[in-house]
């Protein structure tokens, strides 16, 4: 796998300025890092701490997707800058809402259909991941 070049973990910019979500350390969620491994499969992730006490996250993708996002206090909404190809951080906060509006990501509990030329198809609900 190729992973991201070094000036899509440096990249500036963006268009959603406050998420709705406070940070979070996607691989330390199970259900949240599959559902987005799912998804939008070979996103890498960072994070760190800003000298003032702030954190930051980075996600990025072989594609030239990426999202950074950081907040001065653990419960600070985030500002984020994303660009590239498709938005990570909207992928993350569309998980986010389904999972606490229904409780769970749509991973768990999905169907697993196999067509006849060999493609995985999952489901659960309106969401579906495959043709």
């Amino acid at each position: 796998m190729q992973w991201p070049a070094a000036e899509v973990w440096q990249a500036v910019g963006g268009e959603r300025p406050v998420s709705r979500h406070p940070l979070i350390r996607v691989p330390g969620s199970w259900s949240v890092h599959a559902t987005l491994e799912l998804e939008m499969p070979g996103i890498e992730y960072r994070s760190g701490q800003h000298e003032g006490g702030g954190r930051a996250v980075w996600t990025a993708h072989p594609d030239g997707s990426w999202a950074r996002a950081h907040a001065e206090n653990p419960r600070d909404l985030p500002t984020v800058h994303q660009g590239g190809p498709r938005r990570p951080w909207d992928l993350l906060t569309d998980a986010l809402d389904r999972l606490i509006t229904g409780g769970e990501l749509p991973v768990t509990g999905a169907r697993a259909t196999i067509t006849s030329d060999g493609q995985t198809v999952l489901s659960h609900g309106r969401w579906h991941l495959g043709r």
